[in-house]
């Protein structure tokens, strides 16, 4: 068994499953992928099962009746790789959106340079997106600048999906407490981590847009991001932050 598992959220991606599960492993550093399928109609779980006979002990799907929200299925991801003991806990888009070989370097940032999180960052360095429409960068952009502005956080990219948890992060969660199930969870959980005084280290990535399979983002989803910051932020205030354990 690896140190280090990669989580990743599926629904309707027979375009690109096979070819970013080849490409993690095909990595020098050792990455198991546990997929987290909510029930795709065009097939992508039969063929994550297919290739579970070609790496055993390496590939995992969890099933899930339908879609739950991105949130539910990192939760439900973290509580298996943590019952599992994993030191190293991904989140990872399928689409190819996030470069699988940056693994490596979020893996680095907390196994050997002190980071208890590390988050595959647009924006630590300028901005850097490929293939989104002027108005979706500046949308994204701006919906950063809006949560630190409203949280406090220093993070750039709070709103990044391409992240690295040690194990030791989510067990001192109470995943219990996470209410958000959309995007703005990704903003939630860097909150309560900032919060609880964990070490957050952004390592510059380039986020290229998906090229094959259909975009899950919608403008309903920033709105979400929008609003539930101010919750966040107002709950926060009436809130003690402690470790769950």
């Amino acid at each position: 068994m690896a140190d280090s598992i990669v989580i990743i959220p599926t629904y309707n991606e027979k375009e690109n499953i096979e070819r970013i599960i080849r490409k993690v492993f095909s990595l020098e550093k050792a990455f198991d992928i546990l997929v987290i399928e909510d029930n795709s109609p065009d097939g992508t779980a039969d063929i994550v099962k297919t290739l579970m006979k070609e790496f055993p002990l390496r590939l995992f799907i969890e099933e899930r009746k339908g879609k739950l929200g991105l949130g539910t299925a990192y939760i439900h991801g973290f509580r298996w790789s943590i019952q599992r003991n994993y030191e190293f806990i991904f989140e990872m888009d399928a689409d190819f959106s996030h470069n699988p070989e940056d693994l490596v370097r979020l893996w680095d940032a907390t196994k050997n340079k002190g980071a208890d999180a590390a988050i595959g960052s647009r924006y630590i360095t300028g901005v850097n997106v490929v293939n989104w429409p002027m108005g979706r960068v500046l949308m994204s952009y701006y919906a950063s600048a809006y949560v630190r502005f409203i949280t406090g956080m220093k993070i750039r990219d709070t709103t990044a999906g391409f992240m690295c948890y040690t194990i030791k992060v989510l067990k001192t969660i109470n995943l219990n407490k996470i209410r958000f199930t959309g995007y703005a969870f990704q903003i939630e959980m860097k909150f309560t981590v900032w919060k609880l005084g964990f070490n957050i280290v952004e390592v510059p990535i380039i986020f290229t847009d998906r090229t094959l399979g259909e975009s899950k983002m919608s403008k309903g989803i920033f709105k979400e991001a929008i609003f539930g910051v101010i919750s966040l932020r107002w709950r926060s205030l009436f809130k003690k932050y402690k470790p769950a354990n």
